[in-house]
């Protein structure tokens, strides 16, 4: 009985201790931090945890793509050296802490995880130059936003779960408010150019213009009643 009751109380430090072990391994750094500290690295090792797709897209540097929502990710992660650091990115963090989280319970001891994705990195000024356009151009964006005398924009993506919440009420909002303001969704990953003109750092990301010029803007989820507020 003794024993028992002596399970039931060491038992939970002990997970406790597993768990303050696997989040003191996860640092989660800014974009300058995270450059710095990849910069010092003799062959650091990098993953890109998106999709192969938004991989082929654009990564950072020499990134090797391994897919957190891929079937294998716990067989390709094994691959790497748990002595020495990794680096783990997304498109704005939130995969990427999830690999972040499964890396430590796999036994790597130094993991950096950069805050923001890759949408912070190429917003910091670090995306590689491009002559491509992608989407929409700044000249037709402007045309845009003078279209109408209030215009909302609502960038969003199909991965990003908030941005799926938000869709169905943004949508009626399109129909309630089409007297007052005019309001258009821009998928991120179509839109690449204006994106990064913007250095929108994260998703979703509503602006509202008046006449042409941003008046607000709110990056992150709202809540239909508190859009209602500003436009």
């Amino acid at each position: 009985m003794k024993s028992k009751l002596l399970y039931l109380v060491v038992l939970p430090f002990l997970f406790l201790s597993c768990q303050g072990q696997s989040s003191k391994a996860i640092q989660t750094i800014d974009v300058k931090t995270f450059a710095e500290k990849l910069k010092a690295t003799e062959n650091p090792q990098l993953l890109d945890v998106r999709t192969p797709e938004e991989y082929s897209s654009e990564h950072i540097g020499n990134a090797v793509n391994v897919n957190w929502n891929g079937n294998d990710f716990v067989t390709k992660a094994n691959q790497y050296d748990k002595t020495k650091p990794i680096f783990v990115y997304c498109k704005v963090g939130g995969r990427s802490a999830q690999a972040a989280s499964k890396l430590a319970e796999l036994g790597f001891k130094e993991i950096y995880n950069l805050d923001g994705g890759i949408m912070k990195w190429n917003a910091a000024g670090n995306a590689k130059p491009s002559d491509k356009i992608v989407g929409i151009c700044d000249q037709e964006f402007g045309e845009l936003i003078k279209s109408s005398d209030k215009v909302m924009i609502d960038f969003n993506a199909k991965w990003c779960a908030p941005c799926q919440k938000m869709k169905p009420y943004i949508l009626k909002l399109q129909g309630e408010l089409k007297d007052q303001i005019k309001i258009v969704q821009l998928d991120a990953d179509e839109n690449k150019t204006i994106v990064e003109q913007l250095k929108l750092e994260g998703l979703p990301t509503v602006i509202v213009y008046e006449k042409g010029k941003e008046v607000w803007r709110n990056v992150g989820y709202i809540s239909e009643e508190d859009l209602k507020k500003h436009l």
